[in-house]
C-alpha cells in the first residue's frame, strides 16, 4: 500500500519503511472516510490473508486518483485518510483472526488456565495501532501480551536471537551440552 500510495515521495515519509510511513500519516487521518470490507468473512478459521484488502484499496487508490485529477505516482491529498482506514482493516483482520484462535485454544484446552500469554512480534508488533488493539483484546480476554520492543521487531535475525535470549533466561529447549550435534553449513 505504501508503494501504491508512493509514500517516499511524501515530504514526511520519503526516509520510512513502507508499514512505518502508513502508521505515521495515520496518526492524523480519519479512518473513517473510507471504508475497507475486511478479507475472508465468510470463512470460520483463524487465517489470515490481505490480498483481498490489498485489491480493494489499490482500486480505491485508483478511484481517488480519478477524482482528484492525477496521476498514479501522485500523492493524493486523501492519503492520511488512506493510511487510516488500512490500517485500520488491518488491525481488525487481526484482532478477528486471533482472537477465534484464542478461543480456539480455550475450548480445546491448549493454554493453561490460567496466565495465557498472546506473544506477537515481527513488523506487526512494531505498529503501535495495531499493537494496542491487541492489547485490549488481550486484557478483555485474561491473556498477558508479550511483545518485543518495536525497535527489536523488524529484523528477524534479532527477533530470533531475542527468542533465543528469552528461552535461556527460562532454561527451556537449551542444550547444556553440544557434543553430539552435527551441522553442516551453507
Amino acid at each position: 500500500v505504501a508503494r501504491r500510495l508512493s509514500l517516499r515521495k511524501h515530504p514526511e515519509c520519503h526516509s520510512m519503511a513502507g508499514g512505518k510511513a502508513i502508521e505515521h500519516l495515520a496518526q492524523t487521518g480519519n479512518q473513517e472516510l473510507l471504508t475497507f470490507r475486511l478479507p475472508m468473512q465468510q470463512y470460520r478459521n483463524c487465517d489470515f490473508s490481505f490480498s483481498g484488502l490489498q485489491n480493494l484499496v489499490n482500486n480505491a487508490i485508483g478511484q481517488k486518483e480519478k477524482e482528484e485529477g492525477i496521476q498514479e505516482g501522485e500523492i493524493l491529498s486523501c492519503v492520511k485518510d488512506v493510511a487510516a482506514a488500512v490500517q485500520h482493516a488491518v488491525a481488525v483482520h487481526i484482532i478477528q483472526r486471533t482472537y477465534r484462535a484464542m478461543l480456539f485454544c480455550i475450548k480445546n484446552s491448549l493454554l493453561p488456565s490460567k496466565n495465557a500469554t498472546l506473544v506477537v512480534s515481527g513488523g506487526v508488533a512494531s505498529n503501535q495501532y495495531i499493537r494496542k488493539a491487541l492489547q485490549n483484546l488481550a486484557n478483555a480476554n485474561d491473556f498477558a501480551l508479550l511483545c518485543p520492543p518495536p525497535r527489536l521487531c523488524t529484523d528477524n535475525g534479532v527477533m530470533i536471537a531475542w527468542n533465543g535470549i528469552e528461552r535461556l533466561r527460562a532454561g527451556l529447549g537449551v542444550l547444556q551440552s553440544t557434543a553430539g550435534i552435527r551441522y553442516e553449513p551453507r
